[in-house]
């Protein structure tokens, strides 16, 4: 059997769904068998006379509504996604995650659960989209606690009583603002505070003169997981005082975030996931932010598959260069930093004098202190 046949037959078998096996023969593998998993889960609901929600397969796990929801954002293009959410939605009543209240507030956060968040978020109600937004919070409270000390560690200093850290160190500890703002955990009968978030003072370098970091993040779909740590990585740089740190978020359009950079939730919550890829509009317009090269870091966050015409790309990339910036191009940025990412498209940069790589948050930040010494 040729390869073009194989690749007919398994379409068809994607498309008829459960018992075309017997008929169709063969077997799926790669990312086929994820496919026909994924549609499984949701159309094996046709042949169940209650319609039942039934949790299908993916690999050798069992598929949760938020799995199941990432899983169909990885492995199928724009146009099928929208067909299966409708299907979802309309035609087998999966409303676990977005139209459902109570399923949503007992969830269980974690960063599966985030990214299908992020990624059904336009289908949300008011309501519902206000306990995913407490949902984000959580999840993100986690990543901060996580990587606070990583990031923040390259950078110890004196104490900035100015600015508040999510690095929880004893000699930090702001004693003033941590029971003025548990005040309300007071209980008169037993003249006790108790005490929910404590609060910490930052510490900075001694450095009269502060670096620029201007961190682009590509929103495309497949660079979810770098969204995410992008903007719990930003708000913590943006507590260091050597740094002055700007956020952007770019597809065909830039949206500037910096405003904002010190709320990740908030930064999520305005990411739209998908669409176009205009990396050389990005770099443009860090260079307008720029003001004293030599002491401007630019960090473009892409899979680097441009969609626009890539002599552009390549040419703000040269200027950025030329002029004194230090532009690192980072394919990944999250906890495994192992990305999919054009290749040749990154050799090319890595040519004009920028550095390409894949960092944990840790790992860009020890980069950066390295770079602003």
């Amino acid at each position: 059997m040729s390869d073009l046949e194989r690749l007919r037959r398994a379409r068809w078998r994607l498309i008829l769904g459960s018992g075309s096996e017997a008929v169709l023969g063969g077997t799926l593998d790669g990312t086929l068998q994820q496919r026909e998993q994924v549609l499984a889960f949701l159309y094996d609901r046709e042949y169940q006379p209650q319609r039942n929600v039934r949790q299908g397969d993916l690999g050798e796990s069992r598929l949760s509504v938020p799995e199941w929801i990432n899983a169909v954002h990885e492995l199928f293009p724009k146009k099928t996604i929208e067909r299966l959410e409708r299907d979802a939605l309309d035609r087998y009543q999966i409303e676990q995650m977005v139209t459902n209240p109570e399923l949503l507030s007992r969830a269980q956060p974690s960063e599966a659960l985030l990214k299908a968040v992020l990624r059904t978020r336009h289908l949300m109600n008011q309501q519902v989209l206000a306990l995913a937004r407490q949902l984000v919070q959580r999840v993100i409270d986690q990543l901060l606690e996580k990587f606070a000390r990583p990031v923040n560690q390259p950078f110890l200093g004196a104490v900035d009583r100015r600015r508040r850290s999510y690095l929880k160190i004893a000699g930090n500890f702001d004693a003033r603002t941590t029971i003025r703002r548990n005040l309300r955990t007071y209980d008169p009968s037993s003249r006790r505070l108790f005490i929910e978030t404590p609060y910490f003072y930052s510490r900075v370098r001694r450095q009269v003169d502060r670096w620029q970091l201007i961190i682009l993040v590509d929103e495309s779909g497949s660079m979810i997981d770098s969204v995410i740590h992008a903007a719990v990585t930003a708000a913590i740089f943006f507590g260091i005082r050597s740094l002055r740190t700007h956020l952007c978020i770019f597809d065909t359009a830039v949206v500037d975030l910096s405003d904002q950079c010190s709320d990740p939730v908030e930064t999520l919550m305005k990411v739209q996931l998908g669409g176009g890829t205009d990396i050389g509009q990005a770099l443009a317009y860090a260079a307008s932010l720029v003001e004293y090269p030599r002491r401007a870091i630019v960090v473009l966050i892409t899979d680097f598959y441009e969609g626009a015409p890539l002599q552009r790309l390549l040419s703000e990339a040269k200027k950025l260069v030329e002029s004194g910036v230090t532009l690192l191009g980072l394919a990944a940025l999250d906890a495994e930093a192992k990305p999919t990412y054009d290749r040749d498209t990154a050799q090319k940069l890595v040519n004009l004098g920028a550095q390409v790589a894949a960092m944990t948050p840790g790992e860009l930040a020890a980069w950066v202190a390295e770079k602003v010494r």
